[in-house]
């Protein structure tokens, strides 16, 4: 067992074992010798702790001696004067107590519901939300302050890859550096109640809101809260460093598109530990902005950590792009669950997306995925977004000259990863003729077909194929090193090749 994080009143643990979000046996939690719960994931979050004490923790015959961080002051909310009633605005009464809190203190949300627009965080303290304290966003777009895409030289507000004015979001930092926001407390957006799903892809007035914006933003902990409803993604880190996202719950409605879950844009060294999504797009978008912006800043999202994570419903489970002109490097996911969830690996980009930054270096281990309709799609034809997706140059088949435009993919590994319940195929990739996927492994990767399952396109591209139980379906990749590699129920080859595709054992 592992202490990940020790916060002023929370800590987190990380049971060291090589099973799949779950440990084999369900465990008993002590803290000083008393139950503090039973469970069964390997993250183990433990709250509603006292700052600077020693505590003892014990976890299947394990235990550890952690000391939580100390606390300079922790200022209540109640001293400001909330409704708490979620029906009269608390955002003043609540910023006030972030304002006032100094350097090393805790702003404690206390048991309550709190209608608000947007909190702006601060550097140096900890926002602790109380189990039984809700936060609730307006409807009323009108209410929300809009964070300008540009001003001169500074960016404050970004959408899809671009800087463009977006209204702020339920929690926003901006320039903030060693904060944490934890707590077993909710963050409800309740986007349905107003017109936010409306039109979604319309620009009224500004952007539509985040539930978490953090720009710029270095040494940030979020753990343990449950945020949900929000009007566009859920979690948006951007050009930020050093992330923490540890045990939280992360919702949004099935049926509403451009709802993901996380996205990391343009972020270095970020750690997605024990979270649970259920989104109506994808799960983990990890993004580094169109061609023009990465022109202009060149920036990478990289050193990318996913593990123990449990991906239900979303289009996919960890999609890369499309966005991806500044690179995306260095991420790997393990132990994690797919589950019900379109794709489990999903890459878009294309034809425009440029080669100022590479995707590369992409690992998959440990992985157990169910009902995911095609475990892994790489797609360089991506017909959807910004920047003109159903242009004819990004669909073609035909080969078109290699420029600054062309994106580029290589090394991806797959190992240790069983996927039932496979509909459409087990893998579609999708190279482009002037610039091909350079080398995909797969080692000890179980495919098993849903035997009922009904033909549907695994792919958004131009040139829609139906699929139904194929195997790796292959086009312009250079490279395929496969070793213990199972199908089980497939149609057909078990790779199928367009191309000039060498197969190697490893």
């Amino acid at each position: 067992m592992r202490t990940i994080e020790v916060g002023t009143r929370f800590v987190i643990l990380e049971l060291e074992n090589e099973y799949i979000y779950y440990n084999n046996l369900e465990y008993e939690v002590y803290v000083n010798g008393s139950l503090y719960k039973k469970g069964k994931e390997n993250v183990i979050g433990i709250y509603d702790l006292l700052p600077n004490k020693s505590y003892k923790i014990k976890v299947l015959n394990e235990e550890v001696e952690v000391k939580t961080k100390m606390e300079t002051l922790c200022l209540h909310t109640d001293l400001f004067n909330p409704y708490k009633d979620g029906i009269n605005d608390d955002t003043t009464k609540l910023q006030a107590a972030i304002l006032c809190c100094p350097d090393g203190g805790t702003v404690y949300i206390d048991k309550g519901i709190y209608l608000i627009t947007s909190l702006f965080l601060k550097s140096n303290i900890t926002v602790y939300l109380d189990k039984e304290a809700k936060l609730i966003a307006s409807h009323d777009r009108l209410k929300y302050a809009v964070l300008p895409g540009v001003v001169d030289k500074y960016n404050f507000g970004a959408f899809e890859g671009q800087e463009l004015n977006t209204f702020a979001s339920i929690i926003n930092g901006i320039n903030v550096e060693n904060v944490v926001l934890a707590g077993l407390g909710e963050i409800d957006g309740e986007a349905y109640k107003g017109d936010w799903y409306q039109r979604h892809n319309e620009i009224r007035i500004a952007c539509r809101p985040f539930g978490i914006f953090l720009n710029r933003s270095k040494n940030v902990v979020m753990a343990g809260f449950f945020i949900h409803n929000t009007a566009c993604w859920n979690v948006h880190p951007y050009f930020s460093s050093e992330l923490s996202f540890l045990d939280l719950r992360i919702e949004n409605p099935a049926d509403m598109p451009t709802t993901d879950g996380l996205d990391p844009d343009c972020c270095d060294n970020v750690l997605i530990l024990g979270v649970r999504f259920s989104v109506g797009d994808d799960c983990i978008a990890i993004k580094s902005g169109t061609i023009d912006f990465a022109k202009k800043y060149l920036k990478p999202c990289s050193n990318i950590m996913i593990r123990n994570c449990y991906m239900q419903r979303g289009h996919g489970g960890v999609v890369f792009g499309s966005e991806s002109s500044g690179g995306i490097n260095n991420v790997v996911v393990r132990q994690s669950i797919f589950k019900d969830t379109d794709r489990g690996l999903r890459i878009k980009t294309r034809r425009g997306r440029g080669r100022y930054g590479k995707i590369y270096d992409i690992t998959f281990t440990d992985i157990l995925m169910d009902n995911v309709l095609t475990p892994f799609v790489v797609n360089m034809f991506y017909n959807m977004g910004p920047k003109g997706g159903h242009e004819p140059y990004v669909w073609t088949l035909e080969k078109q000259k290699v420029d600054i435009t062309t994106p580029y993919i290589e090394n991806f590994s797959f190992s240790n990863i069983i996927c039932n319940n496979v509909s459409l195929a087990a893998g579609v990739f999708l190279g482009l003729p002037e610039e091909s996927i350079k080398s995909l492994t797969f080692k000890n990767v179980i495919f098993n077909y849903d035997l009922n399952a009904e033909a549907g396109y695994p792919v958004m591209i131009e040139h829609k194929e139906l699929m139904q139980r194929v195997g790796l379906y292959l086009l312009n990749v250079d490279n395929l090193y496969l070793d213990n590699v199972t199908f089980n129920g497939n149609l057909g080859r078990e790779v199928v090749i367009n191309g000039n595709t060498v197969i190697k054992k490893i």
